[in-house]
């Protein structure tokens, strides 16, 4: 009987934590580009790789330099393409940090639980978005948990105001010099209003998805932000995360995902 010699595996144990990280890594990546166009641009890149290395085995000499032009500044091209999906990276990578810091900070000094405090402004958005969803008043509500000052508020209104329902009623009012454009939650106070946002490049979203829809998820596409929309047209809620829109949420829903994420 042949012995097989598996001395070549070697596999050592830091081998298996390796395999492991790049698996998570990768994981990450997949769930932040996830059904962004972002994806496409991802197999086209992948495509004239493969272009080249079989052009390149085949001696195809101009096909080669021409692919391989492409192929010579690839992580520099995959930088600028994709710099919002690695900026969201980053701001997880961060975010998850941080809020590790913030939990053994609280331990040894035994802070309260920031959920309770989350609530205090989490019940009059509800209400607020109750009250617009009745009378069908639109609406962009953005949760952000890490405060931009200079990118914000160079296009909208300083405000630095308790949230309340009223005010946002007042704000979103139709005839409102400020509700033409979104409201920056950070902190539990109202930073911002009549703020303008970047619009998704994402081409599978529905036609009827209007400038508030496209407008809270392109926020979400290049930040940790969450944001609420209120549909001029029906009334109807949504709820936009990671580049990500879900329809049709009602107000108990909408509570948890707040909770949850704001």
């Amino acid at each position: 009987m042949n012995n097989f010699d598996f001395s070549f595996l070697n596999i050592r144990f830091l081998d298996i934590i390796d395999i492991v990280l790049v698996a998570v890594i990768f994981y990450y990546i997949y769930s932040l580009i996830r059904g962004t166009i972002a994806v496409n641009i991802l197999v086209g890149l992948v495509i004239i790789y493969l272009l080249f290395l079989i052009v390149k085995q085949l001696n195809m000499s101009l096909l080669s330099q021409i692919l391989g032009g492409f192929v010579s500044v690839g992580f520099l091209a995959v930088i600028i393409v994709f710099q919002q999906e690695i900026r969201r990276f980053l701001l997880l990578i961060g975010k998850n940090a941080s809020m590790r810091h913030i939990t053994w900070w609280d331990y040894v000094f035994g802070k309260k639980d920031s959920s309770q405090t989350t609530l205090t402004f989490i019940k009059p958005v509800i209400d607020a978005c109750k009250s617009m969803k009745k009378s069908k008043t639109g609406a962009l509500i953005i949760f952000a948990k890490y405060f931009d000052e200079q990118y914000y508020q160079n296009s909208g209104e300083t405000m630095e105001a308790l949230i309340s329902k009223r005010l946002l009623e007042s704000i979103f009012q139709k005839y409102s010099p400020l509700h033409d454009g979104a409201v920056i939650v950070a902190d539990g106070k109202i930073k911002v209003a009549s703020c303008i946002l970047p619009l998704t490049d994402n081409e599978t979203l529905p036609p009827q998805f209007g400038l508030r829809h496209r407008a809270g998820i392109g926020i979400s596409e290049m930040s940790d932000a969450v944001a609420v929309i209120v549909s001029e047209e029906t009334g109807e809620i949504a709820y936009a995360k990671q580049g990500r829109v879900k329809m049709n949420v009602g107000l108990d829903e909408l509570e948890k995902l707040l909770n949850k994420d704001a």
